[in-house]
């Protein structure tokens, strides 16, 4: 048994209720041994008292349920976007509040870019600019002689120059579903959900394993969880190598290395019974810092890029009901597959279409393979219904709800793509809550920026840009917001037992902070300073 130390906090808030606040937290061995005050661990023997943090409040590390290891690398890439973002190295980037902006910022790349290197630009998002649809033809303005590639900002849509979409060889004549054309019958340049983007994307070096799983990222994507507070941390679409895991093995198996990952294995491009196989060898080959042996299911696309399955009465500007990244018949395969060999499934659901089918696979697949210790997780469930909750609350089904969501696209899905009804039941953590379900809350990382705080915030307020709530009857309270970003989402990783609260046994993983999120005030809780993290007993402060 190694050393002692003690741990002072002017505040600890531990999630536990049996002990809800203390001020000294005993760690050894990398691990909780007792939770108190100063004298909370004399009995086990010698300690060494550690007043470092003497001044924060700690909470358990915060765990990102939903987020993707890309969010540090994807700034190698020009930032196109509406909203302000600050990168990995604190380094401010403007928003950009119109298509001439976006053309000009992303010009002013191109010229510094050696000949015939893609340029390539993400965090569009056109459902902020609905007077002009971006198109080759911008793109073209910003440079002929080489690809041009800007990925939206929910990553289910980009736009391609002409001179990419030759190198992917569309044209008139392309019969492929999410290649957009214009009356003429000419592609505009937008390409929606995978399918369509893909050759593109492989053509241009849009290549999100490479983003994942080099070394760089995985460091990066370190960095930006210290900044968060967050110590454990999901990859939630992995197209993991033999190669990539190598290099995951190594690098988070590092002494000091700050954050545990848990990757969810992409289920495209094998048959499910042979995903499910992977998945379980994965599984095996887990460590503390490295969780494998989950998967990802994408069935829709986004509700912003009106590429998600939406039920009746569909979108208020009559835009086509979306399209599957995965048809429900292979949703249904894919289900049965996983319960059966007892993966765990997480499940990409935006719209309420969506939702229904996957609730309905699973219902299919535990009928025929009964696994009360599923713990699937609905991911987003942004048009989720109590209806739908009801039926995760009775199957066991988790959910883990975009709330961020609220903030950054609330007042547009209320005017220009679900209505004003629907738009004040999105991202319902109370009716969640209310019906019995498990819950997490997420930020989708790089689709928004990393913040357990903010998130929480946003679940907590309902408020979006333009200051209005969005849903009163769908707020939560700030202790159960806490819950969601720790113990809520502990527990839809399976990993409950181990992290998401500061008591004995538990691993001493821990976010530092530089105030009481309890006692700030609702409207200040996104505004409360992240000062590291303890990682395994190992203090990572920014």
């Amino acid at each position: 048994m190694g050393a002692i130390t003690v741990f002072q906090a002017r505040k600890i808030i531990t999630m536990d209720a049996n002990r809800p606040t203390a001020t000294h937290v005993a760690v050894q061995d990398g691990r909780i041994l007792a939770v108190g005050g100063v004298d909370c661990a004399d009995a086990w023997g010698e300690v060494t008292h550690d007043d470092r943090l003497a001044d924060t409040v700690l909470m358990p590390g915060f765990v990102e349920g939903h987020a993707h290891m890309m969010a540090g690398a994807m700034w190698n890439f020009a930032y196109a976007g509406y909203h302000d973002r600050i990168d990995p190295q604190g380094k401010w980037h403007k928003g950009m509040t119109d298509i001439d902006a976006v053309v000009a910022n992303l010009r002013q790349h191109a010229e510094g870019l050696p000949d015939g290197v893609p340029l390539v630009g993400w965090g569009f998002d056109p459902i902020f600019l609905p007077s002009e649809r971006l198109n080759r033809h911008h793109l073209d303005q910003i440079a002929r002689d080489r690809p041009v590639v800007i990925m939206y900002s929910n990553f289910h849509l980009l736009c391609a120059n002409s001179n990419a979409l030759e190198m992917a060889g569309y044209d008139r004549d392309t019969n492929v579903e999410g290649v957009v054309k214009d009356p003429s019958g000419e592609p505009t340049g937008e390409l929606q959900e995978m399918a369509a983007m893909f050759p593109v994307m492989r053509r241009t070096g849009v290549d999100f394993r490479g983003l994942s799983q080099k070394e760089d990222s995985i460091r990066l994507y370190a960095d930006v969880c210290k900044h968060a507070g967050v110590t454990t941390v999901t990859d939630l679409y992995s197209q993991m190598e033999d190669s990539d895991l190598d290099t995951l093995l190594r690098v988070t198996g590092e002494d000091g290395f700050a954050v545990r990952i848990v990757p969810a294995l992409g289920t495209v491009g094998a048959a499910p019974e042979d995903i499910a196989q992977r998945a379980l060898n994965l599984r095996k080959k887990s460590t503390d810092k490295l969780r494998l042996g989950a998967v990802k299911l994408m069935t829709d696309g986004s509700i912003q890029g009106w590429t998600a399955r939406v039920k009746w009465p569909g979108y208020v500007g009559g835009q086509p009901n979306g399209i599957w990244n995965t048809p429900p018949e292979t949703i249904f395969a894919l289900c049965e597959a996983m319960q059966k060999y007892g993966v765990q499934m997480h499940i990409h659901v935006n719209g309420d279409e969506a939702s229904s089918v996957s609730l309905d696979a699973i219902e299919a697949a535990s009928r025929k393979h009964p696994w009360p210790e599923a713990r699937h997780v609905l991911q987003h469930c942004q048009m989720m219904g109590a209806d739908q909750f009801r039926r995760c609350a009775d199957m066991g089904v988790c959910t883990n709800i975009f709330a961020n969501h609220i903030w950054y696209f609330g007042d547009q899905h209320a005017a220009l793509t679900i209505g004003e009804d629907r738009a004040q039941r999105m991202d319902a953590v109370r009716a969640a809550l209310d019906e019995g379900v498990r819950v997490a809350i997420h930020s989708d990382a790089p689709v928004t920026p990393m913040g357990p705080l903010f998130t929480a915030w946003c679940a907590v307020n309902r408020q979006t840009m333009s200051g209005r709530t969005l849903g009163e009857a769908q707020r939560i309270s700030v202790q159960e917001a806490l819950y969601a970003i720790t113990l809520g989402a502990a527990y839809t990783l399976k990993l409950d037992a181990e992290i998401g609260s500061i008591e004995a046994g538990k691993i001493a993983d821990f976010a530092v902070l530089g105030d009481d999120p309890t006692a700030v005030g609702k409207q200040a809780l996104k505004d409360v300073p992240v000062l590291g993290t303890v990682s395994g007993g190992h203090l990572n402060l920014v």
